[in-house]
């Protein structure tokens, strides 16, 4: 998954009204202004109610869905081998958000104030804050991006990570 082709989603879910966030990778290398690694994928965060016009969009543009582990999440493939990992909020009356688990009862929890602004290939876009992307990466073992991305964020923010 290139920046250009971040951008190039981004823009298919604008044009059907779509609102979105980036996470991950790509939501970390948003927030530090430049590419610091491959990606194989884009997580991107999306408004419950808003889904059918995401899943429109993304089919309308060769995306078929390759994993289907919803409420939680979805994952969308296209025939080049691009993958999208999409995340459904509900968002509540304050601005935050809730994305349901697998484990029934335990929703991630997104304050009102990680819906930022980064940017990809020198356009702005909207990304998760540093403060969660570090609360996503706790409670697993760290794979090598895993440590890469926490290390970008501290040099960048000058945040604690846990590791």
């Amino acid at each position: 998954m290139t920046g250009d082709d971040v951008l190039e989603i981004l823009g298919l879910l604008r044009e059907a009204g779509a609102e979105v966030w980036i996470g991950g990778g790509w939501g970390i290398d948003a927030l530090v202004g430049r590419q610091t690694r491959e990606h194989e994928d884009l997580d991107l965060m999306h408004r419950l109610e808003q889904e059918p016009a995401v899943v429109a969009a993304l089919a309308a543009a060769g995306f078929a869905e390759t994993l289907d582990w919803r409420p939680a999440r979805f994952v969308v493939t296209d025939r080049t081998g691009r993958q999208i990992d999409l995340h459904p909020l509900a968002f509540q009356p304050d601005g935050s958000a809730r994305q349901e688990s697998l484990e029934p009862g335990k929703p991630f929890v997104y304050p009102a104030d990680c819906f930022v602004t980064g940017s990809v290939g020198g356009r702005d876009v909207p990304c998760l804050s540093a403060a969660q992307q570090v609360r996503f990466h706790q409670g697993y073992e760290p794979r090598d991006r895993d440590l890469h991305d926490m290390a970008r964020l501290r040099e960048a923010f000058g945040i604690s990570t846990h590791f």
